[in-house]
């Protein structure tokens, strides 16, 4: 008898673990095969891809089960049963704009059959997997051209992240969500060390635990999306999962052991909160520094979906963040230099119904609220300082609410003759509200408020889209027509705050409405105090603005497989804008099948961007602080006759032209992709230096957006990804990701102007180094079983940037040339190193460990001219330092 059950439990067991090679073809409804689809051995990682032919072959158990995607079909599970050879069918499903391949674990997340550059980058796992909290992080790391950090003294660029695609400029790269335009921030950067000048998507809006993979076309894509594309697009795709409930709960926090050299600047040192150095105590005397941490952080993150009928769903995710500020070093004219804090609640859904065999209405969107805090500039003494309040001086903290709504919805078809029609209405709005705390208006001494609303921006979009494509299997090798046309509306607007927070009194508190009769306060000293709220004014009624526009849009373009080797793709698009007028833009693209492992690809295109509404309309006065010292400013709308009568002309659109070639390579578990790039832009939007304005009240400099130079980008983006099963349960994956960049200003427009002031040597350094010249990253991926771990070495290049000496008169440098040497802020290449261990404590929960920038690495420490007055500027990996965290992940 027990022969007999040792005899059975042994058959089954050989059975159950017998490995059988089964090999196929995956095809559409068409016949038409499907290279880089998808092929999975369920409830396991082992995996491959179907190869240009659409051909096959994978190790299974005999009994196992085979799923098989790809984006815009319908997933296909099938049962192996023994069977060695499976030709598959995939049905159409979901249909976007662009057909990508689909993300996943595998570091073979590069489009490697298309005419163009492309990256998925699968993020509900991604986000089970790292500990960034926000999709920017995350981005940051997973993308090779894709740059953004923390930022600190830069206004509303504190709480929104500026962020880029190729070192161009954040308004540069459109985004989408379910392939529908979004809408960008109301918020221009004025300061800082990224962005200046520009506006951008608010990544940072959406929660990441909504995503299902985000994707990202490294190309000119003007004339297929419109305006913004200039640099490329990020197109975002929500999870549609049904009858799962995900989520994670996670708490990190940062080490505030920076290492810098104190003793080189004497008493200039960090300070806390309180005004107070962390090497001292609140007597001023000496004590040890020992490792700290803040910046703590905690993340909680649901996602359900459920069916409705047979194939529509609904999903829904909510998400929570709180995360303190981080305090770093800084120099003692400004005492809070860190990351912002962050209070943020999310609501994200999306969703599908069917109503026949070939239609659906659709609908996705969300909203986001954020109410952030952080350090505006130290105001040390002096006429700004009321020692009634603040005895010692104060920093002030400019604190926001922002609220992001967005919605879409429509209806897909595909008529009896094969044509597929998508109509759409999509609105967005983002509203950014300013409140000043630990502050004063100067001007009211004694009898000032602490804290103020001071008003704010917000930006409205919708968008109604018309689309039409046709695929013909019959024609050539297969074609594929589209057509469609836009109507996008927007509307900018600017409101005031409460009367204090703008206003100028006298020394009997009366607000001044005219300078000539009336005289503003002053302090012991004679020296008159400046009105408005300290760190950030409010927008008075006279920065008041409530402007729109509209655009209409139509576009054609097809893509032709000529042969089966070669793919074609051509597109045109016409644009006209209410405010300045027409352009016209056209892409061509093609990709060759040298042979069965590689392909060779390029495209040439035509872009344009047009000057957002907050280019055009923004105003404000403000204090700029230059060195420490405060430089009462104005922001002139590029509509006034301020702006004219210094010799700025109206703004008009950004010109591109992009170039790309490129190679893909897959030898078995190894993929290629290397493609370079040439970018010219002609009449990019920047943000002037100051000019002098002794003829305007009150003010000392006068600062104006204008089209102020040209650029030219040449760069190389490289992919080298590897992955193998070692054994029936594990497997190891490396990934080399590299962005090589080099921009160059080929001239600067400022006409009769003085270069220097218009756009002079500092100015450029910020618009040439919005990033690092080159990023490289190493990514080793490890899976067994319970257990995984990852292991990341970023590189970021050497970044120069020209400081405040720039300002001083060059006689004290002994010219010119010295002056830039002197002023020049180098911060040297650096290495990033990241670890994630991730334990499978059952079916349902995973436990990860690990940490971002695990060995607590900084800039350069710098001298006390710095842009934001810390010992850093905001470069490379931002100065967050190191960030340790943890996360239980669910899955029920």
């Amino acid at each position: 008898m027990k022969k007999k059950l040792f005899l059975f439990l042994f058959l089954t067991a050989a059975t159950t673990f017998a490995q059988q090679t089964v090999s196929g073809i995956v095809k559409d409804a068409n016949g038409v095969p499907i290279p880089g689809a998808n092929i999975v051995e369920k409830s396991t990682q082992n995996g491959t891809t179907s190869d240009f032919d659409g051909k096959y072959k994978i190790d299974v158990g005999s009994n196992a089960t085979l799923t098989f995607s790809y984006v815009g079909y319908n997933t296909l599970s099938v049962a192996v049963n023994n069977q060695t050879t499976l030709d598959v069918t995939l049905e159409d499903g979901e249909t976007l704009d662009e057909i990508f391949i689909v993300g996943s674990r595998s570091p073979k997340r590069t489009a490697v059959d298309t005419a163009v550059a492309i990256d998925v980058i699968d993020v509900s796992e991604v986000t089970t997997q790292v500990g960034k909290v926000e999709i920017n992080e995350m981005l940051q790391y997973a993308a090779p051209s894709f740059n953004a950090n923390k930022q600190t003294g830069s206004d509303g660029a504190d709480h929104v992240d500026p962020a880029s695609l190729r070192g161009l400029g954040p308004d540069q790269t459109l985004v989408l969500i379910n392939g529908k335009r979004r809408h960008q921030s109301s918020l221009i950067n004025i300061f800082g060390t990224r962005g200046r000048g520009n506006t951008g998507t608010d990544l940072n809006a959406i929660p990441a635990s909504s995503i299902k993979r985000i994707e990202i076309l490294r190309d000119g894509a003007s004339a297929q999306y419109g305006s913004d594309a200039i640099a490329g697009v990020i197109n975002i795709v929500l999870k549609d999962n049904v009858d799962e409930l995900t989520g994670s709960v996670s708490y990190g926090a940062y080490s505030t052991n920076a290492d810098v050299n104190t003793s080189d600047f004497g008493e200039y040192g960090a300070w806390n909160t309180d005004g107070y150095r962390l090497d001292t105590d609140k007597d001023g005397n000496a004590i040890g520094k020992d490792r700290n941490f803040d910046g703590g952080s905690v993340k909680v993150t649901t996602n359900y979906g459920f069916k409705i009928g047979e194939e529509g769903y609904a999903n829904f995710t909510t998400e929570y963040l709180s995360k303190n500020k981080t305090l770093r070093p800084a120099f003692d004219f400004r005492k809070g230099f860190g990351e912002a804090s962050i209070d943020a609640f999310n609501f994200f859904g999306n969703l599908a119904i069917p109503v026949s065999e070939n239609t659906e209405i659709y609908a996705f969107g969300g909203r986001n609220y954020r109410d952030t805090d952080a350090f505006a500039f130290t105001r040390n003494g002096g006429e700004r300082v009321v020692e009634s309040i603040y005895p010692n001086g104060f920093t002030p903290r400019i604190t926001s609410n922002i609220i992001d709504n967005s919605v879409a919805a429509g209806v897909r078809t595909t008529t009896a003759s094969g044509w597929k029609i998508d109509i759409s209405n999509t609105y967005g709005k983002n509203d950014f509200h300013y409140y000043i705390k630990g502050t004063l208006n100067a001007s009211l001494e004694d009898v000032s408020p602490t804290d103020f609303d001071a008003g704010g921006h917000s930006l409205s979009q919708n968008t109604i889209n018309f689309d039409f494509s046709k695929y013909y299997d019959d024609v050539l090798s297969g074609m594929n027509l589209a057509f469609g046309a836009e109507y996008r509306t927007e509307r900018f607007m600017i409101y005031a705050g409460e009367e204090a927070s703008y206003g100028t009194y006298t020394e009997n508190g009366i607000l001044i409405t005219d300078p000539s009769t009336q005289t503003q306060a002053e302090d012991d000293e004679g020296n008159p105090r400046p009105g408005g709220s300290q760190g950030f004014p409010g927008y008075s009624p006279a920065n008041v603005v409530d402007r729109s526009r509209s655009n209409l849009s139509l576009y054609a373009d097809a893509e032709f497989d000529i042969t089966d080797a070669f793919l074609l793709s051509a597109a045109a698009r016409f644009e006209n804008f209410s405010d300045f007028g027409s352009t016209v833009n056209g892409k061509l693209a093609a990709r060759l099948k040298a042979t069965d492992n590689i392909n060779i690809r390029g495209s040439i295109s035509t872009g344009f961007r047009a000057p957002s509404l907050a280019q055009i309309y923004y105003n404000l006065r403000f204090t700029n602080f230059v060195g420490g010292v405060a430089l009462e400013s104005l922001l002139s709308p590029n509509n006034s006759p301020v702006t004219a009568s210094f010799g700025i002309g109206p703004l008009k659109e950004e010109k591109a032209l992009n170039t790309a070639l490129g190679f893909t390579a897959t030898f078995g578990d190894f993929t290629a992709t290397v493609d370079g790039y040439y970018i010219q832009v002609k009449d990019r939007i920047v943000l002037t230096g100051n000019f002098d304005a002794p003829q305007i009240p009150n003010v000392e400099a006068a600062q104006f957006f204008a089209n102020g130079a040209d650029t030219k980008t040449t760069g190389l983006d490289v992919i080298l990804a590897y992955k193998t099963n070692l054994d029936s349960d594990s497997s190891f994956g490396a990934t080399f990701l590299g962005n090589f960049n080099d921009m160059k200003i080929d001239k600067v427009k400022n006409g009769t102007l003085d270069e220097q002031t218009f756009f002079g040597e500092r100015d450029k350094a910020f618009l040439l180094t919005s990033a690092p010249n080159s990023k490289m990253s190493l990514n080793l991926n490890y899976d067994k079983k319970w257990f995984d771990a990852a292991l990341t070495f970023t590189r970021f290049s050497e970044v120069e940037l020209l400081d405040y000496q720039m300002y001083e008169d060059p006689a004290d440098y002994g010219g010119f040339n010295e002056q830039i040497i002197a002023a020049t802020d180098t911060y040297g290449a650096k290495i990033v190193t990241d670890l994630n261990l991730g334990f499978k404590l059952s079916e349902s929960l995973k436990l990860n460990v690990g940490s971002n920038n695990l060995f607590n690495i900084y800039p350069d420490q710098q001298d006390d001219w710095t842009e934001a007055g810390g010992y850093w500027d905001s470069v490379q990996m931002g100065f967050g330092g190191a960030y340790y965290y943890a996360k239980l992940n669910f899955k029920f």
